[in-house]
């Protein structure tokens, strides 16, 4: 509910501070007086186009606050929680433009956006008049107004539900289309370096082994030459085991009569001996070994070039083969396997796709029902409203499937005739303000009892009528006010007498000019303002009298 309204120079409003109550309220005064001034303030607030000719001349700023008092349950909450605004006791939205023609808007002094801010604010308040896209000009409302009259939340969740299911299948689908296009255009290179990898199977550790290997090979004459210099050191005719044999005997000759002190010589020397007996099974082994496949040395020799290239076109160390060679192998296979997730993943998509149909129907069906039904309760209001000729029609139609979304497969839109015999067309083109207005008023009543936590707000919704018609309004928004706050400009007294709250807007001349003030009328200053829109400026006894019946009527 809309709390209170802080506007300063705006126009002809130097400083004005309102308070709203629940109910019906109405704001009369004279042409002139700065009643649409006082609207354009609020839809400032509200987030609309910021017009700087609205700063009051010699002004360096103009300042709109509106402050709003709404359950936790307001789905206005839900909105600001995605902008990091967590509720609170009042939501205060602010609106500031400046001479120098920058503009800034808060919402409980948090800075946002003027997009945010209208969001918020059609959220808020909903305006029938002369603010241009808003209320029924604002098309895009007019099928959440049939989805209300439809009474289906519980089935539009679902429907948006399998929306959103539906758009994470498509998504998922494409990306998995898109990776297997990818992964086939690499298959052939994929399959051949498998293969490749497959034949030469490397291990790690493998490159330094035949690396050692080929030096060996490739010294194996040298190696040759030192081992029989080796062998003859060891088993010539002065070699070393020679030598250790003859020094052996001599010991033995001597050992019986040294009393033991030769025992420890003696055992070296035959250690010696079988030392020299084992290298020289080594150097005769070694020697055999490069002499058992002379062909060895081109093995390994392709084999570490092998190795090697590999490693080149996978970019990375002859080690790091056996990684590359698992990795390709497991995305080879996962290309094999594609096509069972492909078709797990198109399956997924379908179902999703007839669900989301399936609650559309049902959706469809439930807002072609309640259109039939809205239009004949609009209907029977039309003719109190002076609107007799006129008929209200609740457009359904198809869309392509390009546009299908969260709401359905449909786009709704009201159109109407204002006069008998004359094609319905697209509401915001056909009626005039004052009928867009009624229009809103006949809607809003067959919509009795739809609770939006707005607040209403009519602007010559009495426009070019009077009398029974004025009157007939007038019942109508003060039924509007029992369960909705609503705030109506006026210039029919009719519609004055049925208000629960009652604010004059009068212009007055200062020493700074020409202002515009709004005050709240007691019951007998209410009586008093509506016999003067009744009987003009000589108030008369009767035209009292007739306010005062208008009143207790």
């Amino acid at each position: 509910m809309l709390h209170s309204l802080t506007v300063s120079n705006i126009v002809l409003i130097e400083r004005l501070t309102l308070s709203f109550e629940g109910g019906l309220t109405v704001l009369t005064g004279e042409t002139g007086a700065g009643k649409s001034i006082l609207l354009d303030s609020l839809g400032l607030a509200l987030g609309s186009r910021a017009d700087f000719r609205l700063i009051r001349e010699g002004a360096d700023a103009a300042h709109v606050t509106a402050v709003f008092h709404l359950d936790a349950s307001h789905p206005v909450w839900g909105r600001l929680a995605e902008a990091d605004i967590p509720p609170d006791e009042e939501l205060i939205l602010r609106r500031r433009l400046k001479a120098d023609g920058k503009s800034s808007a808060s919402i409980n002094d948090v800075p946002v956006s003027a997009a945010l801010l209208r969001d918020v604010g059609d959220t808020l308040v909903e305006i029938q008049g002369q603010f241009e896209g808003r209320g029924l000009l604002d098309t895009s409302t007019h099928i959440t107004l049939l989805d209300r009259a439809a009474g289906h939340d519980d089935v539009l969740e679902k429907l948006k539900s399998g929306w959103e299911n539906w758009l994470q299948a498509q998504r998922n689908l494409a990306r998995a289309k898109q990776d297997l296009e990818k992964a086939r255009a690499e298959e052939e290179w994929l399959r051949d370096a498998v293969e490749q990898l497959d034949l030469l199977a490397p291990g790690t550790g493998e490159e330094a082994e035949l690396s050692a290997e080929r030096e060996r090979l490739a010294n194996v004459g040298r190696i040759g030459e030192s081992l029989g210099v080796a062998d003859d050191a060891i088993f010539g005719e002065t070699g070393a085991q020679s030598t250790i044999g003859r020094a052996l005997a001599a010991l033995e000759k001597a050992v019986p009569f040294a009393g033991g002190i030769l025992d420890e010589a003696k055992s070296a020397l035959e250690r010696a001996d079988a030392e020299l007996s084992e290298a020289g099974a080594a150097i005769s082994g070694a020697g055999h070994a490069l002499e058992n496949d002379p062909g060895r040395l081109q093995v390994v020799d392709d084999r570490l070039h092998e190795l090697r290239q590999q490693a080149r076109k996978h970019d990375c160390e002859p080690d790091g083969l056996v990684d590359v060679h698992a990795r390709l192998a497991a995305n080879l296979a996962g290309i094999e396997d594609s096509a069972g997730a492909l078709a797990g993943l198109a399956d997924n998509e379908r179902q999703w796709r007839d669900y989301y149909r399936k609650i559309a129907a049902v959706v469809a069906a439930n807002r072609l029902r309640a259109a039939q039904a809205l239009d004949a309760a609009v209907g029977t209001e039309l003719p109190p409203l002076k609107l007799d000729g006129a008929t209200f029609v609740t457009a359904i139609s198809d869309l392509p499937a390009e546009q299908f979304g969260p709401l359905g497969t449909q786009q709704v839109r009201f159109e109407a005739s204002t006069n008998k015999g004359m094609k319905a067309g697209p509401i915001d083109r056909i009626a005039s303000g004052g009928e867009l207005a009624r229009f809103l008023l006949a809607l809003k009543v067959a919509l009795e009892g739809d609770e939006t936590g707005r607040t209403l707000i009519f602007d010559e919704v009495d426009s070019g009528v009077g009398g029974a018609v004025a009157a007939a309004v007038g019942e109508r928004l003060a039924r509007l006010g029992q369960t909705t706050q609503t705030l109506v400009v006026t210039h029919s007294p009719q519609v004055a007498a049925k208000g629960d709250q009652h604010m004059k807007i009068a212009k007055t001349a200062t020493d700074s000019g020409v202002i515009s003030g709004t005050e709240p009328l007691d019951d007998s200053a209410r009586t008093e303002e509506i016999a003067r829109m009744l009987a003009g400026e000589e108030i008369t006894a009767e035209a009292r009298a007739a306010a005062l019946a208008l009143r207790e009527g």
